[in-house]
């Protein structure tokens, strides 16, 4: 049936199933949903289009996750260096991305991704972001930024900063979220700066934002009565395959 539909609408309804996809295991695990959407999104069409088209649904799923976990107020003051600094970052890295229009941007998803599965199964240690808090916070926040301007996952940079720093969980959630929340903030405003991020776009954009809405409660409702540990090996799983899939379409 799918095929019957014209090109553009084959698009936007694969678009739509892999963000309802993504959506639904963020919500069931508590992460995921940039991780898991951008590669699948790139492999239908290019990184930078992928970046665009999850802009307004990850602000949607970075404020909803803020919102669930509340003191909003007392997280900013804490965090609000670590999320300028990405937000920095962030503008930094979209900078390049829309500049070079590389498809090196997608070994480097990979690469990212991997690190964030090494990071899961091996700990590192990184004394100096504990004994060095304001330090380790611009660094740490621009790294991640920068990281996530140029592939969309700033993961494995804020896990490190939270793993060292000891963060709780509602307070990773809370730093991690505000971090991405400044990143696509600013890929929007310099997207549509340059005119990358046209009316079509946006459009497609904001239809993916009710798919994800969606999606995101269901897997909420799920996670709630469901241990999210039946989840994340299936998730680890397939950012593995997702990888492998972005190094094949980058050598071949």
């Amino acid at each position: 049936m799918l095929t019957s539909l014209s090109p553009e609408l084959l698009f936007l309804a694969s678009c739509a199933l892999v963000v309802i996809f993504a959506a639904f295991v963020h919500g069931s695990v508590g992460l995921g949903f940039p991780m898991i959407a951008t590669p699948l999104l790139a492999s239908l069409s290019d990184l930078p289009t992928a970046i665009m088209l999850t802009l307004l649904p990850t602000t949607a799923v970075n404020l909803m996750s803020i919102a669930s976990e509340g003191r909003i107020l007392a997280a900013l003051r804490r965090y609000w260096l670590l999320a300028l600094m990405s937000l920095v970052g962030s503008a930094i890295g979209t900078q390049i991305l829309i500049a070079s229009q590389s498809d090196i941007f997608k070994l480097l998803l990979a690469v990212s991704i991997l690190s964030y599965l090494a990071l899961d199964r091996f700990k590192l240690s990184m004394p100096w972001i504990a004994k060095h808090p304001g330090p380790a916070r611009i660094l740490c926040g621009l790294l991640a930024g920068l990281l996530g301007g140029l592939t969309n996952v700033m993961a494995p940079v804020l896990i490190v900063y939270a793993l060292e720093s000891k963060l709780e969980k509602r307070e990773f959630i809370q730093a991690s979220n505000l971090c991405f929340l400044g990143g696509k903030l600013i890929q929007l405003c310099l997207f549509s700066l340059h005119g990358r991020y046209t009316g079509e776009v946006l459009g497609q954009s904001a239809l993916l934002v009710v798919f994800v809405l969606i999606a995101l409660n269901v897997g909420i409702r799920l996670r709630r009565r469901l241990s999210s540990e039946h989840y994340r090996p299936m998730l680890k799983g397939l950012l593995l395959v997702l990888a492998g899939v972005l190094f094949y379409q980058y050598f071949s």
